[in-house]
């Protein structure tokens, strides 16, 4: 089926927004016009034209840190709840974290979880193995054959790898197999039971801090682990100024180490959190006003590489128990682009190019993919956003199964038109 997009615009390499056609055929991009004065003609054996009625139009967008809990929590979300989710995001592609239940930890039970992706996801789904049997043991999975069952890569997020033994096994294994390790950094004896930012928030609402060395102290470990092994090594959800600053030294000494950052850190700090509300509890916490700061200035300046959202849904039952009672986590892959534009674009603190390319372009290069491409030749994944009409984060408009976010009731522009994965609609916005 030939499908065309007509009176969109795209940012040109000068970032000005020009007026812009697509055609697809076969789920493959044939042609993009753009930047001239454009004739649509109707009867080029085009089965259905797009009128974008000014949207931007965009690479598909990638998300490599998403959590779809299933199988084992379909409560929380599902492969099918949480793709949907992502298509109404603008995310044409994302990458599934392994803390199931069962843990994707041997091969069959990657091709169970594979299998199920093809079945029910709506987007296309990467799967993550976990580093360690388990997630939460010393014993290393096998990473060949859980690649060639179909393994995107390796992380134990949710947990951070303890010893350092293990983690410089998993990342020689994972150099001699061309691989990635993804870590969720986190010292567990450095927690002591916290569950917001230590900083000033916490003190005032007497409930316990982590530190931000909890997640630095690690990161500090691996890079060193990594340079030893020459090992590609991905840091997610950065938190803490002491995270960039070891992130951006280890850049500069040629360690080959890549970062990413979550919406949530660089739109909140701790000074956001308004009482003792779970809605705001998620790992890593939010942390103090100038950690926020240099989350920015580290994507500005190309210590961290990219934006993921940490997608984490729960249930409205397991966040209804304050700080303390309630587990970490916020929703983000329905929100992401919105917000980032209105509160990150709009007021000049970045550029649309920019955050677009944290969005597909550098996951795509850093994870060696063939996604998150606007150009003729390549699979069409395309989203549309209208940046031009505000609305207001609805609840009830929600497509994950989950809620659990701190932005519902925002009002943002830029929300997602259209969504296409390899020429097929899978998302579009109800009049």
């Amino acid at each position: 089926m030939t499908i065309g997009i007509k009176n969109a615009v795209m940012l040109d390499q000068n970032g000005q927004l020009v007026p812009t056609e697509i055609m697809i055929d076969k789920g493959i991009i044939q042609s993009i016009r753009c930047g001239e004065t454009l004739v649509l003609d109707g009867n080029q054996g085009t089965n259905e034209w797009i009128d974008a009625k000014g949207a931007l139009v965009t690479p598909g967008l990638i998300d490599v840190h998403v959590h779809l809990r299933e199988p084992g929590f379909s409560d929380k979300e599902t492969i099918k709840s949480g793709t949907m989710a992502a298509a109404r995001g603008g995310f044409t592609t994302i990458c599934a974290m392994p803390n199931v239940n069962p843990v994707p930890d041997t091969v069959e039970k990657m091709i169970a979880i594979q299998e199920k992706i093809k079945k029910d996801a709506v987007i296309k789904v990467l799967q993550y193995a976990p580093i360690t049997k388990g997630l939460k043991s010393d014993y290393l999975t096998d990473q060949q054959a859980l690649l060639d069952a179909g393994a995107f890569a390796f992380t134990n997020d949710g947990v951070g790898v303890q010893t350092a033994g293990t983690m410089y096994k998993a990342m020689v294994e994972s150099k001699k197999n061309d691989t990635t390790i993804v870590a969720h950094t986190e010292d567990d004896s450095l927690l002591f039971s916290g569950v917001m930012h230590e900083g000033t928030r916490n003190k005032q609402l007497g409930l316990p801090g982590i530190l931000s060395i909890t997640e630095a102290s690690q990161i500090a470990r691996d890079v060193l682990i990594s340079e030893a092994t020459g090992a590609r090594y991905h840091v997610c959800h950065v938190s803490t100024k002491e995270s960039v600053r070891v992130i951006r030294d280890a850049k500069r000494a040629g360690i080959n180490v890549t970062a990413e950052v979550t919406p949530h850190h660089l739109l909140l700090s701790e000074e956001d959190i308004p009482a003792d509300s779970s809605i705001y509890k998620m790992n890593p916490p939010l942390r103090g006003k100038k950690d926020q700061e240099a989350l920015i200035l580290g994507l500005l300046d190309g210590t961290i590489d990219m934006i993921a959202t940490d997608h984490a849904p729960h249930t409205k039952a397991e966040k209804s128990n304050g700080m303390v009672g309630s587990p970490f986590g916020i929703t983000g892959s329905e929100t992401a682009f919105s917000l980032l534009y209105t509160y990150l674009v709009e007021p000049g603190i970045v550029t649309l190019a920019q955050l677009i390319s944290w969005l597909t372009v550098k996951p795509a290069s850093v994870f060696r993919l063939n996604t998150g491409i606007l150009e003729e030749g390549y699979p069409a994944d395309i989203a549309l956003f209208d940046l031009k009409t505000e609305k207001e984060i609805l609840e009830k408009e929600f497509l994950s199964k989950a809620t659990n976010t701190p932005f519902i009731g925002w009002t943002v522009k830029g929300t997602t038109v259209l969504t296409i994965v390899d020429g097929k609609v899978v998302y579009k916005k109800e009049s």
